[in-house]
């Protein structure tokens, strides 16, 4: 097996997914690792929006990545690799949800708490940038999580990873009209469940308080030339 070095080359030129198979084809097996770290991310994300549960999700990662590297060779470029990977996950994380449906009713109004939108945060985000960074995907996530299936998994594959229309037609076995229809339809009902989360907070936004009523009102009486009445400034506006 090719040693870690290789690996770190492979980065370094910037070897693309097919270039990659073919060497791993041709005997450098160590190069797979690469494979798996490229699209670890997608492969999680678009199992967790299946299954919905993390541990599931990683399961079906590892399945997928040991069916693919078991049929490398069925793999003719037809597709992107990355297209082709994808399809096997989906098709690994749809079979596991079948077979568990069969035994249990799924609750989809308690998701498991995971990172299914979380990304990289920059480093020179303040604190509160960084709560409000995991307070909106927090919200986005519940959002996404109560599509159904069929629309959760094409807005993950189209809006979230950002695979083309043909490309997840192909993963998911559907015409591109298909695609189109149920992402208008994942984003219509992602707008009413957005607008129905913020909805009750949204009157508390842009709140006037008393110290910045109080800053108006003196700021008027100074300009007209006014001395600011003590009764006004208690009466917070």
């Amino acid at each position: 097996m090719a040693s870690a070095v290789l690996v770190e080359q492979a980065k370094n030129e910037d070897w693309t997914d097919e270039q990659v198979v073919a060497r791993v084809l041709a005997g450098e097996t160590a190069l797979f690792e690469l494979l798996m770290r490229r699209h670890n991310r997608r492969l999680y994300r678009v199992a967790r929006a299946i299954l919905r549960d993390d541990a599931e999700a990683e399961d079906v990662m590892q399945d997928a990545y040991v069916r693919a590297y078991q049929n490398l060779a069925s793999f003719e470029g037809r597709a992107k690799f990355a297209t082709w990977l994808t399809r096997i996950a989906v098709h690994e994380a749809l079979a596991r949800h079948r077979k568990r449906s069969r035994f249990q009713s799924l609750d989809s109004s308690d998701p498991s708490h995971g990172d299914l939108m979380n990304s990289a945060t920059s480093l020179d985000r303040s604190p509160e940038e960084e709560t409000y960074d995991r307070e909106l995907s927090g919200v986005l996530e519940r959002a996404v999580l109560s599509l159904s299936d069929e629309h959760r998994l094409v807005f993950m594959l189209r809006d979230v990873e950002g695979m083309s229309t043909e490309e997840t037609a192909q993963c998911l076995h559907l015409s591109q009209e298909n695609v189109k229809v149920r992402l208008h339809r994942a984003h219509a009902k992602l707008r009413k469940q957005l607008f129905a989360a913020v909805g009750a907070t949204a009157s508390q936004c842009f709140q006037f308080h008393a110290p910045r009523c109080d800053r108006v009102v003196n700021g008027v009486f100074k300009s007209l030339g006014w001395k600011s009445l003590p009764s006004l400034n208690d009466s917070g506006g």
